[in-house]
């Protein structure tokens, strides 16, 4: 019988992050008969712990932060001796590259999570963006991504490949088949809705700059999620007097929000690839996205799943939202637009070719 390929995957936790969802739907979907995927994780908590398969190992080295996570990591590698250990995690992926060597008969992939110059900012953490090209490959989810990479950190272009992100269209549906409005969606209100961690990068401070010029309409704003930001925001609300914007919170089922929702508006300073953008998508549900670095164009179809504005004039994206608003849309359109070019289907037979033509390399 032909050896399977043992793959280690490596996260911090499997939260409810973008990271964490698409680790946990490729281990969950790799072929059986050709892959055994395993799952270390520094600490083993987290929504999607729920989600993974049976038959995924999970390896808890128990660890609280990534800087010391490097040691009980590296043991595991040297007593495991994994074919692949698919790093899915900037921060350890950083970390990580400085040790490869130290394992000639492994092969190494990385996933970066983010536009790395605009994420990324402590000083010691980009040192090691020096070793980036000790890994034989790196997949990056978007052109923009990629070209960060080369053009900021000189990776080598033949070492990245470019994999979006893919959606779980079954997943989704299952969370959508027992779903119903929200009982804060009000009658004879447009609701319009945001999600993401409350921090700088996901740009909720323009967006309540913006519904600041929307007071007068019968818009509700409904922001989803959590984050140090929080305290900040709901300040900012009550500053600028936004009756119609609520804080929901982490929410078990924001797919429900997005189903019912008018509008879904991405607000970021800048993203990796938006997977909350791909849901959106998925229950079809039309977007508004800033113009911002992560792959934004390579997601949005001109008025057929949404559009691009810039949020940092507060003006002009407050109008573009009351002319979406008035407007209908075909939401199978929108559905058939995410689904024909990101389901899971499509993008984990690319992450299942780039596995196995790595273990072809010597």
């Amino acid at each position: 019988m032909k050896k399977k390929i043992s793959v280690m995957f490596i996260l911090p936790d499997l939260e409810t992050g973008g990271a964490e969802r698409i680790v946990t739907t490729i281990a969950n979907h790799l072929s059986r008969d050709k892959f055994e995927p395993k799952i270390l994780l520094l600490r083993k908590q987290g929504a999607y712990l729920d989600f993974l398969k049976s038959d995924v190992e999970i390896i808890d080295i128990d660890t609280e932060r990534i800087r010391h996570s490097l040691k009980p990591i590296l043991k595991e590698i040297y007593r495991r001796k994994p074919d692949i250990v698919f790093s899915g995690f900037g921060e350890v992926n950083a970390y990580l590259s400085l040790f490869i060597k130290l394992f000639p008969k492994v092969k190494f992939i990385a996933r970066e999570t983010n536009v790395v110059s605009k994420h990324v900012t402590k000083t010691e953490i980009k040192f090691f963006y020096n070793f980036y090209n000790n890994y034989q490959q790196i997949i990056a989810q978007s052109e923009d991504m990629m070209n960060d990479l080369v053009n900021n950190f000189k990776i080598s272009r033949s070492k990245i490949i470019k994999i979006n992100n893919p959606v779980d269209f079954d997943f989704i549906n299952a969370k959508l088949s027992f779903s119903t409005k929200p009982e804060s969606f009000k009658y004879n209100y447009k609701n319009v809705v945001a999600i993401g961690n409350l921090s700088a990068r996901k740009g909720f401070d323009n967006l309540l700059k913006v519904f600041s010029r929307l007071k007068n309409e019968k818009i509700i704003l409904h922001i989803l999620g959590d984050g140090r930001d929080r305290e900040i925001l709901h300040q900012m609300k009550e500053f600028l007097g936004l009756k119609n914007v609520v804080f929901h919170g982490i929410q078990e089922n924001p797919y429900e929000f997005l189903k019912f929702a008018d509008l879904f508006i991405l607000s970021s300073r800048y993203e990796g690839f938006p997977n909350v953008l791909l849901e959106a998508g998925a229950c079809g549900t039309y977007s508004l996205a800033n113009n911002c670095p992560g792959g934004i164009n390579e997601i949005i179809q001109h008025e057929t799943n949404g559009e691009i504005s810039d949020i940092e004039n507060h003006e002009d994206f407050s109008q573009k939202i009351i002319q979406i608003l008035h407007r209908s849309y075909d939401h199978e359109a929108i559905k058939n637009s995410i689904k024909s070019r990101f389901s899971k289907e499509i993008i984990l037979d690319k992450y299942e070719k780039i596995l196995l033509e790595l273990m072809k390399k010597s």
